[in-house]
């Protein structure tokens, strides 16, 4: 059995599809950062479904799961503390960041994934 269950919903699948489509700028600077294994070779997809979730960015290779949170996630502290045990409970590591930290550096962003998936960066 895969990590998203016996079959992934169409639902979800279509909807992780859309979310791709329509990211928002600084889900696409970071995607910008990610792809094409530009941190230490470890391949990163976005918008994947992981269960009942869609992770922003996950590395399957070492179970890091990347969330970006923006303005959607104030307010939603219990939510995404649920979200992040379940996705713990799986055997992934969960890296939150903020679309704050990611604009005004970057650098220090990609520093903190490449920690978080062990790499000697």
């Amino acid at each position: 059995m895969s990590e998203q269950g016996p079959r992934l919903s169409k639902k979800l699948k279509q909807y992780s599809r859309e979310l791709r489509k329509e990211a928002p700028i600084p889900e696409r600077i970071l995607w910008g950062l990610l792809r094409n294994r530009q941190i230490g070779g470890l391949k990163f997809r976005r918008q994947h479904p992981i269960g009942p979730f869609i992770a922003d960015f996950c590395c399957i290779e070492v179970m890091l799961i990347v969330e970006l949170d923006g303005l959607t996630h104030v307010g939603r502290a219990a939510e995404d503390q649920a979200r992040t045990a379940h996705l713990e409970s799986l055997g992934y590591q969960v890296l939150r960041v903020t679309n704050d930290d990611l604009l005004g550096s970057p650098e220090a962003v990609v520093n903190a994934i490449a920690r978080a998936a062990g790499l000697d960066w």
